[in-house]
């Protein structure tokens, strides 16, 4: 784990969200896919502590992590409208990651929403595959972004709830769960979503895991705030997770 002072050299606006791309002046640390950072905002009177980030991609040739934001509270606005030029700090990486695939795994990588964030620098760890395949969910058209990265890296498929852009429905209703072979099954969204993916990987017996999203504070389990009840007792996410196999979890 780093403490590390990033300068933003990059950032694409979205409706609700931010993509910042970070630059270091050091070298990065090992990153797992699915582990997070913890990043701090300065100049936010209503946000006294970090807030945690899936880091979205990782090239450590060029020493630069991608953070995709979503803009939901004054922590994460005040972040979304740092200019470029902006001083970062950022500790990182935190929480283990997803647990990387064997050479003749089938998987699926699912997210909803800002869930997206973790799949695609966890895709490209994976470039070993044959193949990787996306479920990506919204509500509608406009809560798909960055679609052609995910291209890039494997085979798409898309749902929305009002049927703007792929299949309507949600993704545990996508036509790919009667017809494609999967043997394992990445999952980050909201809540709801991963419960039925989880749901929909018991009934047909396919291994699973989730990132989950518990609200986190300190990124390290001092805080406590982030507490899941498992059936090992309870743990804290940032530590322990934010990644857990489905048979880990109370669902």
């Amino acid at each position: 784990m780093k403490i590390i002072d990033f300068i933003i050299v990059e950032k694409q606006s979205f409706q609700r969200a931010a993509l910042l791309k970070l630059k270091s002046a050091t070298q990065l640390p090992e990153i797992a896919g699915g582990q997070f950072v913890n990043v701090r905002v300065d100049g936010c009177d209503k946000a006294y502590l970090r807030r945690p980030i899936s880091i979205h991609d990782v090239d450590y040739q060029n020493n630069t992590i991608d953070l995709l934001i979503q803009e939901k509270h004054e922590g994460t606005k005040k972040l979304c409208a740092l200019p470029v030029g902006a001083k970062v700090n950022v500790v990182l990486p935190l929480g283990n990651g997803f647990t990387m695939p064997a050479k003749d795994d089938n998987i699926l990588l699912v997210g909803g929403g800002i869930g997206i964030a973790p799949l695609l620098y966890f895709a490209k760890k994976c470039n070993y595959l044959p193949n990787v395949n996306f479920l990506l969910g919204g509500r509608t058209q406009s809560d798909l972004m960055l679609l052609d990265r995910f291209r890039n890296e494997g085979d798409v498929f898309i749902t929305t709830n009002d049927g703007s852009m792929g299949e309507k429905g949600f993704v545990t209703e996508h036509s790919l769960w009667n017809t494609m072979k999967i043997n394992k099954i990445y999952a980050c969204g909201p809540m709801p979503m991963m419960k039925a993916v989880a749901k929909v990987a018991r009934e047909k017996g396919i291994w699973c895991e989730v990132s989950l999203e518990n609200q986190m504070a300190c990124g390290i389990g001092a805080c406590l705030c982030c507490v899941e009840n498992t059936k090992e007792g309870n743990l804290c996410v940032c530590k322990e997770g934010p990644v857990f196999n489905i048979e880990r979890l109370l669902w």
